[in-house]
C-alpha cells in the first residue's frame, strides 16, 4: 500500500498549504476536517469529518497513517468552541494516532507556549505540547508567530482598515514586537520535519522581525495609504476594535491577544528557519491586501 499522510484541517489555511506541499511530493493525503474543499483543493484527498467523540473512530481514521499533520485549534472562545474543548480534543487526536501506530506526528503549536501562562491561547499549547512529547511518537513540534499569505486574517484585515478609514488605531505606543512567518515556509518545514526522525522543537518564524509600529507603517505604504496611526490606550484600542467587529460581524480582536501582543510573546529568541521576507512579500501582493474584509467567524465558526 502507498504511504498515506494525514493533515488536520487539510481545507482550513496553514493546512491547505501542508496538504499542497505532500501533494507536490505525490504522497497519499488523508485529511481530518470541518470543512468541505474549497476549487483550489486537491480531488486526491481521502476525508473524514472530525469524530472527537468517538475514539474508535478516531483510530481508524489514523488506520495505515505514517505521518501526522496537526493543525487543529481555535483562535478564541467562541459558542461552543472553546480553548478548553479545543485542548481535550487535540488531546484525543495525539492518543488515537498513537494508538493507531503512527510513526511521526508533527504538531503546530506557538512561540513560547508556558504551563504557567495565564492567557488559554499559549497555556493550552503548551499542555498540548507535554502530551504529544509523553505520547511516545517521534515528534516535531513546530513553534510559528503570526503567518501571513494570501488567505491570512490579521495582515490582511490591518491593510483593509489602513485603506478605508482615515484612522488607524495602534494599541499603546507600538513598541512591541512581532516576526511573522509565510505560511508556505511553515509547509515546507512541517513536510520536512515530517520526513525526519528525530524528535525536535524548534521555532518557525520568518527572517524579519519589528516592532508592531514598523509593521503596520510597512502595511500602510504597500496598500498607498493616508491613514493616520494614532497610539491609543489599549482599552479604547480595544473597545473600537470590538465595536468595528459588531459592524462587519467578526471578532477582529480579543484581549489575550492585546496581552499576548504587547508582552512580545510573537517573538522568537531563536535563530529564523524560515526564509520569506515580510518587506518582499507586502510590496508583491500589495494589490491584493485589503480589498475584502477576511472574517474569522466565516471562515471557522460557521
Amino acid at each position: 500500500m502507498a504511504d498515506i499522510q494525514l493533515v488536520t484541517g487539510a481545507f482550513s489555511y496553514s493546512g491547505r498549504y501542508i496538504a499542497r506541499r505532500l501533494a507536490d511530493r505525490s504522497v497519499r493525503i488523508r485529511t481530518m476536517t470541518g470543512k468541505r474543499p474549497g476549487p483550489e483543493d486537491g480531488r486526491d484527498i481521502e476525508v473524514f469529518p472530525y469524530c472527537f467523540d468517538d475514539f474508535d473512530r478516531m483510530v481508524k481514521c489514523f488506520s495505515g497513517v505514517s505521518v501526522a499533520y496537526n493543525t487543529y485549534w481555535v483562535r478564541f472562545n467562541h459558542g461552543d468552541r472553546t480553548y478548553d474543548l479545543a485542548v481535550e480534543n487535540t488531546k484525543k487526536l495525539i492518543r488515537a494516532a498513537a494508538a493507531a501506530g503512527v510513526r511521526r506526528f508533527v504538531h503546530v503549536s506557538i512561540t513560547n507556549p508556558s504551563l504557567e501562562s495565564s492567557l488559554p491561547y499559549f497555556k493550552g499549547k503548551a499542555i498540548l505540547e507535554k502530551e504529544l512529547v509523553e505520547s511516545g511518537m517521534s515528534y516535531a513540534i513546530l513553534r510559528p508567530t503570526v503567518l501571513f499569505g494570501k488567505e491570512d486574517i490579521l495582515i490582511n484585515n490591518i491593510a483593509w482598515l489602513l485603506r478605508r478609514f482615515p484612522m488607524f488605531g495602534m494599541i499603546g505606543d507600538g513598541a512591541y514586537g512581532i516576526q511573522p512567518v509565510f505560511v508556505d515556509d511553515l509547509a515546507d518545514l512541517a513536510v520536512r520535519a515530517g520526513a525526519d526522525e528525530e524528535n525536535v522543537v524548534m521555532d518557525a518564524v520568518g527572517p524579519e522581525s519589528f516592532t508592531f509600529m514598523e509593521l503596520v507603517s510597512l502595511i500602510r505604504k504597500a496598500v498607498g495609504s493616508r491613514s493616520a496611526v494614532v497610539p491609543m490606550h489599549p482599552e479604547l484600542a480595544l473597545f473600537l476594535a470590538n465595536l468595528l467587529g459588531k459592524l462587519v460581524g467578526d471578532v477582529m480582536l480579543t484581549r489575550d491577544e492585546v496581552k499576548g501582543l504587547t508582552a512580545g510573546l510573537l517573538v522568537s529568541r531563536e535563530t529564523p528557519v524560515c526564509t520569506t521576507k515580510i518587506s518582499s512579500w507586502l510590496a508583491e501582493n500589495s494589490h491584493l491586501l485589503g480589498v475584502r474584509y477576511a472574517s474569522e467567524i466565516s471562515r471557522h465558526y460557521r
